[in-house]
């Protein structure tokens, strides 16, 4: 009997790699929006990233945000921003490691923005789990176009 409610408590997989995205986007330094993300092959974690500025630049929480400062709405004029997103610094981190993400599933506390999409279609990834939406319709039809598939949990 104590077996069965330790099996029942027991995250699936999904839920497991997106608990570690949610971890790992609170070493975020956005001031806007958290978001971390975890690159995962055959349940092996590969790579993780968290939005922020590029190594050795001060983050947006000691300078602020130029996107707020610029009035720039969500899912909008991404350049305009001193950070990098989760997806790209995961994508980064493994290049610099030697890592291939080809694949491989990309876990990610919400969905990538068009930027993003275009580099896990050229990286590879498989498929997307995200938990929360974004507001970028054109990397959704970028991403389907290119057959990768993304489930909302």
């Amino acid at each position: 009997m104590k077996k069965k409610k330790l099996i029942d408590k027991r995250p699936s997989w999904d839920q497991y790699f997106l608990e570690m995205a949610a971890l790992v986007s609170k070493r975020s330094t956005c001031l806007r929006r958290s978001v971390g993300a975890v690159l995962v092959r055959e349940k092996r974690i590969l790579a993780t990233g968290y939005n922020g500025a590029p190594s050795g630049l001060k983050h947006c929480i000691e300078v602020g945000c130029m996107r707020q400062k610029l009035k720039i709405p969500s899912g909008e004029r991404h350049e305009l921003c001193r950070a990098l997103h989760a997806e790209q610094n995961a994508l980064i981190q493994s290049s610099l490691h030697g890592i291939s993400v080809k694949g491989a599933t990309l876990y990610a506390t919400n969905q990538p923005c068009v930027i993003c999409a275009k580099m896990l279609i050229n990286a590879g990834i498989k498929e997307i789990v995200i938990a929360q939406g974004y507001p970028d319709k054109l990397a959704m039809d970028f991403l389907k176009q290119a057959k990768i598939k993304v489930r909302k949990i």
